[in-house]
């Protein structure tokens, strides 16, 4: 995405810092107070690289990965990038955490493709790499990838806006991520794709980093440049609720179909306040869960994970449709992050 929480438990910090980019990369010892990561003898040991540290989506990834080291005996360290597209942080990450000896690496890329050289140098060295929510380029760089099919999320939202407009002439704005990120291009064809719209449907097209003041200023240059837009897509809910804040201010909040993607707390409380009419929920503490418990297989049995495997989506509204499958935002509010 880009996608935006609390932690459960305290971390005990060593900053790992090249010239250009930093990173934190945290393992709790036994004098944590956190069992979750305690370094006992004999422990698996887990890598966990995010984007960043501070998006809601990544802290809850974070806090699924603790668990799950937890449940299963593992000792977990962290890092996270200063901001999104830290690559040469994620990289510094990874060598890291391979001369720390980890096991196995979970990392969600900054940088689909510039990652690869780095995980490919820590696979040579025995180490599991499971890429989550956001897929390598290639996708074979990794061992395997434990992620939403961001594809469908964007149909399913896609579907329902299309449904929404019953025939109307849509005129959409399409606030995105950034150019070449897997996840941003997957959503936005996925959008496209379930509405039956092409590219030359889409009357504005910005970049907003997944951010919500981007979001705001990008709906408003949108505004400026096509006035009758009436559909808008957004990469994530900051960049939804940016885009509701400048269509309020120009009057245009309940004439303009919003929709988004990620199923956090605040962006489906969104949904239930009629912001946002309808989002794709992901599950990114189930992804780390998955990643954990793979790399403890691996440790043990000399399994590896490999392939793609589907954490799940759910469209989240309280309007359904005919034709299109969704759930309330009572059910969206018992299972989003955040």
């Amino acid at each position: 995405m880009s996608r935006t929480t609390r932690l459960s438990s305290s971390l005990l910090r060593a900053a790992a810092v090249t010239g250009v980019a930093a990173l934190t990369l945290t393992a709790c010892g036994s004098g944590s107070g956190s069992s979750s990561t305690s370094s006992g003898s004999g422990k698996v040991k887990v890598g966990l690289i995010t984007k960043t540290d501070t998006n809601p989506f990544f802290v809850k990834m974070k806090e699924g990965a603790e668990r799950a080291a937890k449940e299963n005996g593992a000792q977990l360290s962290t890092a996270a990038g200063k901001f999104d597209g830290d690559n040469a942080g994620q990289v510094t990450a990874i060598e890291n955490m391979v001369a720390a000896g980890v096991k196995g690496i979970l990392i969600t890329p900054s940088d689909s493709k510039a990652i690869v050289p780095a995980i490919q140098k820590a696979r040579a060295k025995g180490v599991l790499v499971i890429a989550l929510d956001t897929p390598t380029e290639p996708e074979s760089a990794v061992d395997a990838l434990f992620a939403t099919d961001n594809l469908k999320a964007g149909q399913l939202i896609g579907e329902y806006a299309k449904a929404v407009m019953k025939g109307k002439t849509a005129k959409i704005a399409a606030l995105d991520l950034a150019p070449g990120v897997s996840v941003g291009v997957q959503r936005h064809n996925g959008f496209l794709k379930g509405f039956g719209a092409t590219e030359q449907d889409v009357v504005c097209a910005q970049d907003t980093g997944g951010d919500q003041a981007k979001g705001q200023t990008a709906m408003e240059n949108c505004l400026q440049k096509s006035p009758d837009i009436n559909v808008v897509y957004t990469i994530n809910e900051p960049a939804a609720l940016g885009a509701y804040t400048a269509l309020k201010a120009k009057g245009r909040e309940k004439d303009v179909l919003i929709v988004s993607v990620d199923g956090g707390c605040t962006g489906t409380q969104a949904v239930k306040d009629g912001k946002i009419a309808a989002t794709s929920q992901q599950y990114p503490l189930k992804m780390a869960a998955e990643g954990v418990k793979a790399v403890v297989t691996y440790a043990k049995d000399d399994k590896k994970a490999s392939g793609y495997t589907d954490t799940g989506v759910t469209l989240i509204t309280d309007k359904a449709q005919d034709g299109v499958t969704s759930k309330d935002t009572a059910y969206g509010l018992e299972n989003c992050w955040g």
